[in-house]
């Protein structure tokens, strides 16, 4: 399981995606490789979960996810020594074919595990992500009433409020919303609306 490295918030959890070629015929092979690699990663400190799965049983395409719960720990795995002498013991098995981390906001809306992922990969619908309208209005159901709060609250406590320019007004608002939103409000929503966010779509569904 290997990854790029690159600069993500320390306090979010990091899902890899790898898509790997395989010969059909070393599958036997590649199984037990595969399991070896996720018996040793389950050891490493910060690591939640992974999973694999083919498109068919003749596919030379294999789906691989992990996740670890945040950069640092993954940036530990993937330069450790023995995540580098298990990928030697692949060689000639698998061939790489795209690696992609998700985090940030879309990792707002991943899944706790990589069960939704594999399921929806099995259905041949790629990752199990919501469609960018549903995060838009998870996104707006958070933000609306703790900005509406917020500024009900600085106009009746922060002497001045309505005096202030507005470029200061909207500058103090977002300095105070943004970590709210992101630690706090954001996580609460998605867990809330998550078997909404989560439901196929109805042409998936047919």
């Amino acid at each position: 399981m290997s990854a790029p490295r690159a600069g993500f918030p320390s306090s979010s959890p990091v899902t890899v995606s790898i898509t790997r070629n395989v010969d059909p015929e070393r599958v036997p092979d590649v199984t037990r490789w595969v399991q070896a690699g996720v018996r040793l990663a389950s050891t490493w400190p910060g690591f939640l979960g992974s999973g694999w799965v083919r498109t068919s049983a003749g596919s030379r395409e294999w789906h691989m996810l992990y996740r670890f719960q945040d950069a640092a720990t993954l940036d530990a795995w993937d330069t450790s020594a023995q995540r580098a002498e298990w990928l030697e013991t692949g060689t000639g098995l698998v061939e790489d074919r795209q690696v992609r981390r998700r985090t940030g906001i879309e990792g707002w809306f991943d899944t706790p595990t990589a069960a939704l992922d594999l399921r929806a990969m099995q259905a041949g619908q790629g990752e199990a992500r919501p469609p960018r309208w549903k995060q838009a209005v998870s996104i707006w159901l958070g933000f609306f009433p703790v900005n509406l709060a917020f500024t009900l609250l600085a106009v009746a406590f922060i002497p001045g409020w309505d005096d202030l320019w507005t470029l200061a007004k909207v500058l103090v608002t977002t300095l105070v919303l943004t970590p709210i939103m992101a630690y706090w409000v954001l996580p609460l929503v998605t867990r809330m609306l998550r078997p909404w966010l989560t439901a196929p779509s109805k042409s998936r569904r047919a």
